[in-house]
């Protein structure tokens, strides 16, 4: 196992399990036999998801399950309760929750096979297979662009290659919902020709000066969403906004998508603050919370022919003080800017590196110090722009979040679909016990910035 992966793997504790969750809503129910198929097809060409993880020499190997079956990881469930948003919400809550059997292939699918009409699937997969964005791509390749599928594929033995499994439905390079998408260039250069390192050392850019930048960071203050964790889950999300809308808002404040979305989910951290400190409104007069950021380094625009994580993380300033959503929108510019320069999402994923391959208290030293950094992880992955069908049926809405590590306890999450932008959050329940509250904040901090663009003239 790569020392990156290792060190994913050693992040995991028993109130912030490593693993990467997801929800796909379909309009029509769907057979399970038709549903294994597809994945035996397309998702066991990968041979990680074929692989458990085995220790020897004190280090961790993937090894393939002698004892594997797909019945192991696929499972038909029921909807308890009233077959409403909050209770798929509360049953993938408590899903997500629970650790994945390390004794097989860490990754399970669970489908509720009657919901609202339709079918849901709750994705898990662990962190130590692959980063967030190459895992979202590769469960969307389980889809097709319309209710008939392909004929089926015939095996092969490139099993870590994807090849023609890359259905049109991931053909979709949509930088403009990316938040690493300023910083993207510089990540796939480096990544490309690690020997521009070399040539920055020449001219001057000393990689360690971003590392005490980012150490001398100081700590987030101490709110509501700092605390000991539970180790329980809860989850909730939106409607999706449309992007159409989302893009003449930005344009009209002359901001990128990015910029408003980011300013959408600050207001939205503000209010819920507020709304559960209200004693503290001084201190948010002066206040920023910091956001650690996933920043993707593997090319969007090509397939996936190997999982593994490819990315670093950048700090990101979310400026919770500021009343004003205009001052809150030139604040979240000037920090993705700001960024735009910096190195931080290399240095973290270097850092990721070498503290795989060394001591674990290497890691819980880092994580420790991260902690004290960031208040949240915000994750933003571009998805496809037209509509995907899974098994013959439409997918209406999919959902996604990512792990927390060290004393992190609350995670938002972005994602573009079909023409909208789909906003989710999982948050630990001793720190966030009502996570609907920052979905509904979120929606009410756009419409505040849609209400300012309108009444701006569209620029030229």
């Amino acid at each position: 196992m790569s020392g990156v992966d290792t060190a994913w793997l050693r992040m995991e504790s028993p109130a912030n399990l490593m693993t990467i969750g997801a929800v796909l809503i379909l309009e029509q129910p769907i057979d399970i036999q038709k549903f294994k198929q597809i994945v035996q097809e397309r998702l066991l060409k990968f041979s990680r998801f074929r692989q458990r993880v085995v220790e020897l020499n004190g280090s961790p190997h993937w090894e393939n399950d002698p004892h594997f079956h797909i019945d192991h990881h696929i499972h038909l469930i029921g909807l308890p309760g009233r077959d409403q948003q909050e209770d798929l919400q509360k049953l993938a809550g408590d899903i997500i929750s629970t650790p994945l059997n390390n004794t097989h292939p860490l990754w399970q699918i669970q489908m509720v096979d009657n919901y609202q009409g339709g079918s849901a699937l709750i994705f898990r997969i662990h962190h130590c297979i692959a980063d967030g964005i190459s895992l979202v791509r590769v469960m969307l390749s389980l889809t097709d662009v319309d209710s008939l599928p392909p004929p089926t594929l015939q095996q092969n033995n490139h099993h870590d290659r994807l090849g023609n499994l890359f259905t049109p439905a991931l053909h979709w390079l949509q930088h403009e919902v990316n938040l690493g998408e300023q910083l993207l260039q510089d990540g796939l250069a480096l990544i490309e020709h690690p020997e521009h390192l070399i040539d920055l050392a020449r001219e001057g850019v000393a990689i360690t000066s971003e590392i005490a930048r980012i150490a001398a960071l100081p700590s987030d203050p101490p709110t509501c969403l700092k605390g000991s964790l539970s180790g329980r889950k809860k989850v909730a999300w939106s409607e999706g906004l449309s992007l159409t809308e989302v893009k003449k808002t930005a344009k009209r404040l002359d901001a990128t998508i990015n910029d408003i979305l980011l300013t959408a989910a600050t207001g939205a951290l503000r209010s819920y603050l507020l709304e559960q400190q209200p004693n503290q409104g001084e201190l948010l007069d002066i206040a920023r919370l910091h956001a650690a950021v996933p920043f993707n380094l593997r090319p969007l625009d090509k397939p996936i022919t190997q999982l593994g994580n490819q990315f670093g993380l950048v700090i990101v300033a979310l400026p919770v003080g500021i009343q004003s959503p205009l001052m809150r929108l030139e604040q979240v510019k000037h920090a993705m800017h700001s960024l735009k320069h910096s190195y931080q999402a290399q240095v973290f994923y270097g850092l990721l590196g070498v503290l795989g391959k060394g001591p674990s208290v290497l890691e819980q030293t880092a994580l420790e110090v991260l902690s004290k950094k960031a208040s949240l992880v915000m994750t933003n992955v571009p998805g496809p722009k037209q509509s995907l069908y899974l098994a013959g049926s439409r997918v209406r809405q999919p959902i996604f979040w990512v792990p927390q590590s060290g004393e992190v306890g609350l995670g938002l999450s972005i994602l573009s679909y079909n023409g909208t932008v789909q906003f989710g959050v999982v948050a630990d329940e001793n720190l966030v016990a009502a996570p609907d509250r920052l979905v509904s904040g979120f929606n009410e901090a756009y419409h505040a910035l849609q209400e300012l663009a309108a009444s701006r003239s569209e620029p030229c």
